[in-house]
């Protein structure tokens, strides 16, 4: 008795601990606000939003349109490549088999880096088209894996048995062979359906040009809180359940089973093909502008690359309404990463990257001109951002969103005297031991330590950098967690008491938890900027300087930063906010003029070395 009631405690425990985090996500699906720990009332507002938001809801589409293509044809060439591999010699059978089984066994990344270099070199664009090639080709492999076993198991002799009593080849394929394979092909089937369906790392290597599965979606919208992604999942959980309790309920009915089955398997495939063209019409449609943007601006299709979560809600289907254009909008993670993304000869209309990204940028010439005429809205930003060392005469770029980075802490457990005394060593402060947060950026890590022992953060010297090194391996003695976006949650829920945070997620933070205050260490730090800018290699500029300046009118402007939170470029929007939603949040407005504070300039040799030591810190 105790045995089994210890097993059943411990699957129950078990049970627990799967299913805990998904029913606690669906609760919070129906939230009222944006947290994610305290539940403020039933609402259904985030799936209003998710419905509405153009993003997501072409992230579904392609989701599943390339799942169920990649299924359909890697599974029929899988099972066809099966059967032609069984009655093949057995070298080539052998060397085909070691063959299928690479992308099985090899890394997922290492297959993602080897599509995305082969499509490069091929010069293909990346787009939709790589993406179902990719997914294809790592899909192909689950189905041999799923049907070969089973076609052992076959009689040799039933295809040439039919063919003997006057069958031809392909009625013995169909009606012998293929009945006999059926639940190796569905079984192939299925796992080539889930593979696809849930991918990111290969897709986001090998999509481009605003194509994106929900996989690439999160990843990407994982900066802020967005419930609307709860709401998304708590969909897919309640279709998936449905669809296996179906399949169970089915499966009860022998008689009946294969042709209610099939019955099934064709009616859900027809409604997901035609609600997903159906969809893909919607997206594409255009209900705004009155005149053909072609003619305007010599194109209609607008490639944009942006950080995750960096515009207001509404900001880029107000655009396309306006000028009756489509926007690929994508997201990246990091400016490294969209660098990547360029490097592997992708082509984007406006990218917003941080200012020492678009010196790199500028240095390797990868930046067209901006024609100032086309900004009409130039005028309207702040002073504080125009000029800057990077471009000094905005000729490649136009101020987007800019701020801090500082320190966040809890008034309720940080004393200011310490931080006031300390300034960026309230890090290795013993008294807040384990309860830090320091950013996982190496830059800003380096610039804590080097503002600290007082030197400029911009330093070449060596000596000095390795003392910020040693500053930091001292660090770890306090025991901090080295985090990146989840900071943002961590610190509205109080999970420590002090954090590095950049302004924007500071101004955000308080908006949630007023227990939390913004420092600005007199040491100095980083006033960091981002900016928009037109690759090279643009195949639209003309559009691009008319989104560009789109968002610096005052309207979208003050849309952007009230959503964002991050300080606006535009002057009176920065009045605006300050004076009222985010009155007396000094994060919002970073403080300037101030001698210690710096610009980051790109330096590679220097951000190599730093990149190391970073490593060595990590690695302690």
């Amino acid at each position: 008795m105790k045995k089994k009631f210890g097993s059943k405690l411990f699957l129950g425990l078990l049970m627990l601990f799967f299913y805990l985090p998904i029913i606690y996500m669906m609760v919070f699906s129906f939230n009222g606000s944006k947290s994610l720990s305290k539940f403020t009332g039933f609402s259904l507002r985030w799936y209003e939003q998710m419905f509405a938001n153009k993003s997501m809801i072409e992230a579904i589409y392609y989701t599943v349109v390339i799942a169920i293509l990649a299924t359909v044809i890697s599974t029929v060439v899988g099972t066809l490549a099966s059967i032609g591999l069984s009655k093949s010699r057995k070298v080539l059978k052998t060397y085909v088999e070691q063959v299928n089984n690479l992308p099985i066994m090899n890394p997922e990344i290492v297959t993602a880096i080897g599509l995305m270099l082969f499509f490069t070199t091929m010069k293909i664009e990346k787009g939709f088209m790589t993406l179902l090639l990719a997914h294809i080709a790592f899909c192909i492999p689950y189905v041999m894996l799923s049907v070969t076993p089973r076609l052992r198991r076959l009689d040799p002799n039933l295809a040439d048995a039919a063919m003997d009593l006057g069958a031809k080849p392909s009625y013995a394929l169909r009606r012998i062979i293929i009945p006999q394979l059926m639940p190796g092909i569905v079984a192939g089937a299925l796992i080539a359906f889930t593979m696809s369906f849930d991918d990111f790392i290969i897709s986001y290597f090998v999509s481009g040009n605003g194509i994106k599965n929900i996989s690439i979606l999160v990843y990407t919208m994982s900066k802020r809180i967005n419930p609307s992604i709860n709401a998304l999942s708590t969909i897919i959980v309640v279709i998936i359940t449905i669809v296996l309790v179906a399949v169970n309920l089915l499966s009860m009915k022998k008689a009946k089973t294969n042709k209610v089955a099939q019955r099934v398997g064709l009616v859900a495939l027809a409604s997901c093909v035609g609600l997903t063209i159906f969809g893909l019409q919607k997206l594409r449609s255009n209900s705004g502008g009155n005149f053909d943007p072609i003619d305007a601006y010599g194109c209609d299709t607008l490639n944009v690359f942006n950080t995750g979560e960096y515009i207001g809600e509404d900001t880029i289907s107000k655009f396309e309404q306006k000028y009756n254009v489509h926007v690929n909008y994508s997201l990246f993670a990091s400016n490294e990463e969209m660098y990547t993304k360029l490097l592997s000869g992708e082509s984007y209309d406006v990218l917003v990257p941080s200012d020492y990204m678009i010196e790199q940028l500028l240095q390797e010439d990868r930046l067209q001109k901006i024609n100032r005429k086309n900004i009409t809205n130039f005028d309207n930003l702040s002073p504080l951002v125009k000029g800057l060392a990077y471009d000094p005469k905005n000729e490649y770029s136009i101020p987007y969103f800019w701020g801090s980075v500082g320190i966040m802490y809890d008034k309720t457990k940080v004393s200011q005297e310490d931080l006031e005394q300390d300034g960026y060593a309230i890090l290795k402060n013993p008294k807040y031991k384990g309860r830090i947060f320091v950013y996982d950026s190496e830059r800003d890590s380096f610039m804590i330590a080097l503002k600290n022992l007082g030197y400029s953060m911009n330093t070449s010297n060596l000596n000095e950098i390795n003392e910020a090194y040693e500053w930091l391996r001292g660090l770890r003695a306090n025991d901090p967690v080295f985090v990146t976006d989840e900071v943002i949650d961590g610190m509205i829920n109080g999970e420590k008491d002090i954090a590095v945070v950049y302004s924007g997620d500071a101004t955000y933070i308080q908006m949630e938890n007023p227990n939390m205050a913004y420092y600005e260490p007199k040491e100095g730090t980083n006033i960091w900027s981002d900016a928009m800018v037109v690759p090279k290699n643009s195949a639209c500029p003309l559009l691009a300087e008319t989104f560009i300046d789109f968002n610096l009118g005052e309207k979208i402007a003050y849309e952007n930063s009230e959503y964002v939170g991050y300080t606006s470029s535009v002057q009176k929007v920065i009045d605006k906010l300050q004076a009222g939603e985010f009155e007396g949040l000094s994060s919002y407005i970073p403080r300037s003029g101030y001698d210690k504070d710096e610009i980051f300039n790109y330096n590679p040799k220097i951000r190599k070395v730093i990149s190391e030591l970073w490593v060595k810190v990590k690695a302690k």
